[in-house]
């Protein structure tokens, strides 16, 4: 992995445990990354807000609802789907397996039950209406990608799935009830049957408390069965990677991006993308495959920064069009909506 200094003409090679903080922890490992995440926080919430004021938002009504259409209890194992629960939680049906990402169903991602933002949206699926979870795939601690009451209801629902989690994370996910946990650093890859499951690099960061910043890791996962592969990117921000898992892991018919929390631009920046910044790392993931999918995620469902509610999906058709990519490889899901994707033959998948 490679990448260019602010103003400068050269590019230089990242060592490969370079996300691996001397003395323990993480970080990331490109130099325009903002250090003092916290500061950050406190600049945003005591200075920002209370000069800058925040759009009008939607009624939650502009988010419509879809009845699923998920194979039950599991597709096969040429079939890819993908259905929208909510947020970074989608339920993706590959290689015969039932997989979950980032699942929370709670009302709020916060620490206690009766504070923090409040979901716009039902979860597309009901918890109890899932089909077997055969993986649950989590891409860092954060508590709308991590939510300890999710965990516990799905670990007594499906006690045979299997988790996976980026590093130092298993021990918490163990106490939240699972019993069948594996961590993983970027680039390591599990295979399962005839699929193979890879821990690929973010630009983010992870805490829980005021102690444990960067404590344990961050990730995104691929998900590869014979021709048929997906990319969930977790939470990242913009960062010069994309295109290396592309080239490692991919061609992908399904690419799930991030394009929500990115306001105000000057924080923010550093950890979520813009949905213009999504349109770029989907090209360069796509790599010139034409029949590759976008799906955007992480908006519509919590209120978490400044953005309208309804702006980032607005922002990416925009941006969509502006790229001159075809409206085909755009799938913006309905809370609830399940899209299927055809197979494409071996001569087009590249391999």
């Amino acid at each position: 992995m490679s990448r260019s200094e602010p103003g400068g003409g050269g590019e230089d090679t990242i060592p490969p445990a370079a996300h691996h903080r001397p003395g323990g922890g993480f970080r990331n490992p490109w130099r325009d990354f903002a250090p003092d995440i916290p500061q950050g926080f406190l600049a945003w919430a005591r200075a920002h807000r209370t000069t800058h004021p925040r759009p009008r938002d939607p009624d939650p009504s502009v988010f419509s609802r879809a009845v699923p259409a998920f194979s039950s209890p599991r597709a096969p194992a040429g079939d890819l789907s993908v259905t929208w629960v909510g947020h970074a939680t989608f339920l993706i049906q590959i290689g015969g397996l039932n997989v979950l990402t980032d699942p929370i169903w709670s009302e709020r991602p916060s620490p206690i039950f009766f504070a923090g933002p409040r979901r716009w949206v039902p979860p597309g699926v009901r918890l109890d209406a899932l089909p077997p979870i055969d993986l649950v795939l989590v891409s860092h601690n954060h508590y709308d990608h991590f939510d300890s009451r999710t965990m516990r209801r799905l670990a007594a629902l499906h006690p045979n799935a299997r988790w996976l989690v980026p590093l130092e994370l298993g021990a918490l996910v163990r106490r939240k009830g699972a019993l069948n946990v594996q961590e993983m650093d970027w680039w390591n890859e599990l295979q399962l049957d005839n699929v193979v499951i890879t821990c690929t690099p973010a630009q983010h960061w992870s805490a829980r408390g005021f102690r444990d910043r960067g404590k344990s890791l961050w990730c995104g996962w691929t998900v590869r069965a014979g021709q048929r592969a997906v990319y969930f990117a977790g939470d990242t921000a913009y960062f010069p990677g994309f295109r290396e898992i592309s080239e490692r892991c991919g061609p992908f018919d399904l690419n799930l991006l991030p394009i929500g929390g990115y306001a105000p631009r000057w924080f923010m920046r550093f950890v979520h993308m813009s949905p213009e910044e999504a349109v770029r790392a989907f090209r360069e993931l796509i790599n010139g495959h034409s029949r590759s999918l976008m799906v955007p995620m992480h908006f519509g469902t919590f209120k978490l920064t400044d953005e309208a509610m309804d702006e980032p999906p607005q922002r990416l058709r925009a941006a969509w069009i502006e790229a001159g990519l075809p409206a085909s490889q755009l799938g913006v899901l309905a809370h609830g909506e399940t899209r299927s994707l055809v197979a494409r033959s071996e001569s087009a998948s590249g391999k």
